[in-house]
């Protein structure tokens, strides 16, 4: 019995869990590329600031410090986390919802359609709706909610996690309203609120 024991204890500690994590912050970051490439919001560019040059001796004597310390203490080899959001599929997905923006805008401004907590849109009022255009703003509704739903999907398939597909709607939610424009309405706490 102390045999199984003693094996058992040096089996579990050979096993080596891989620990495949959400990369949040890489999703966040994918999200508002994505939210504002499809309202055409382009954040805006700073230049960056030139860096101070240093005499040739110091720089040398800097590289070969960085290259010592190289050698020794090996370099990491993960930077930053990043989120694949480039195939066939998301590119489809990007461009029609890209097309139909133009239509949702003046929903949103008008204070028709507004984003859900969960991030999809929903018809806030449908009464407010002029009745001509009720069955217009329900159907880019319902397609922009297809898309968006689609899209998420596509992204966890992109990276090989579909298990990532509710991480990446949670994500994109808070997103979608963070980059949402002055007095569009969003859902937060159950109510719906102006921005």
């Amino acid at each position: 019995m102390r045999k199984i024991s003693v094996l058992s204890a040096i089996l579990l500690t050979a096993c080596v869990t891989i620990n495949i994590y959400f990369p949040a912050a890489a999703a966040e970051k994918a999200a508002d590329e994505i939210i504002k490439d499809i309202q055409k919001n382009t954040p805006q560019q700073t230049e960056p600031k030139p860096k101070a040059s240093l005499p040739d001796w110091q720089a040398s004597l800097y590289q070969v410090i960085d290259t010592a310390i190289n050698i020794v203490v090996s370099p990491a080899q993960a930077d930053e986390a990043n989120l694949a959001i480039d195939s066939a599929e998301i590119r489809q997905l990007r461009a029609a919802m890209e097309s139909r923006f133009a239509s949702l805008q003046p929903l949103y401004a008008a204070g028709y359609i507004g984003i859900q907590a969960d991030g999809l849109l929903a018809v806030r009022d449908s009464g407010s709706v002029p009745l001509k255009d009720r069955n217009q703003v329900n159907k880019l509704v319902a397609a922009e909610n297809a898309d968006r739903i689609s899209l998420y999907q596509a992204i966890a398939n992109a990276n090989g996690h579909p298990e990532w597909a509710a991480q990446i709607k949670s994500t994109f939610a808070a997103r979608w309203v963070s980059n949402a424009q002055p007095g569009w309405w969003y859902q937060s706490s159950g109510s719906w609120k102006q921005k």
